[in-house]
């Protein structure tokens, strides 16, 4: 993979060993001005890599440092993200500018990109996150566009394989959804919503029906045998 090498100052120290991948969209009109924010010291934000609309790789922080791209979130008990991630925006004018699709020469640089990334660092696949799952109520990218249950099938991430409906239970998709990841703090429906994005994207309205529960109770038997 060629690398594009476009340094941001905009970046410190980790305080933790990297143990997380997390997807972004830039949700900038255009990838130009998304790298030129990223590299602005002004912006106090950056990512370690960008990777635009033809599938080029912009290199931006080095992997050894803490870039700043996930802010306030939360995921298995990690709340200072930034210190324990690798942060890839994926450029895409986001909901602000009509969700474009994805083309398909950046899915496959992403899928390239994370899978060296998570051979790198030995990244467990329940660690591979989107920006949504991580902060919800706050963040809802990379989008319900972006084409997880394809990462899941090529070594980046999970999909609940095999789901069924179950019977919706709040206190217990509470309790999976904690041990999926999920910030335990937050309101459920918020948390559901984040996850129909990733995992039933054609129904975000935040409410836990027998389909929802069974991707959650899918999902959440896959970690737990993994």
């Amino acid at each position: 993979m060629t690398l594009i090498h476009r340094p941001s100052p905009n970046f410190n120290d980790r305080a933790l060993p990297v143990s997380m991948l997390v997807l972004h969209y830039t949700g900038m009109e255009t990838g130009g001005a998304a790298i030129d924010r990223l590299a602005d010291p002004d912006a106090k934000v950056s990512a370690h890599y960008v990777v635009e609309e033809d599938g080029s790789v912009i290199a931006m922080v080095d992997e050894a440092k803490r870039a700043w791209h996930a802010g306030l979130s939360h995921w298995r008990g990690i709340t200072d993200i930034n210190s324990a991630s690798i942060g890839i925006e994926i450029v895409n004018g986001g909901h602000d500018f009509g969700l474009p699709d994805y083309p398909p020469a950046q899915i496959e640089a992403v899928i390239a990109l994370s899978r060296a990334i998570i051979d790198r660092h030995a990244i467990n696949p329940v660690n591979i996150v989107g920006h949504s799952d991580i902060a919800p109520g706050r963040k809802i990218d990379p989008g319900e566009k972006f084409p997880w249950e394809r990462l899941a099938r090529e070594g980046v991430g999970l999909w609940p394989d095999g789901a069924e409906p179950a019977t919706p239970d709040d206190a217990r998709a509470a309790t999976l959804l904690a041990v999926i990841g999920y910030n335990p703090d937050l309101p459920l429906s918020m948390v559901l919503t984040e996850f129909q994005r990733r995992y039933r994207p054609s129904c975000l309205d935040g409410m836990l029906d027998a389909e929802t529960m069974g991707l959650i109770e899918a999902l959440a038997d896959t970690i737990s045998g993994s």
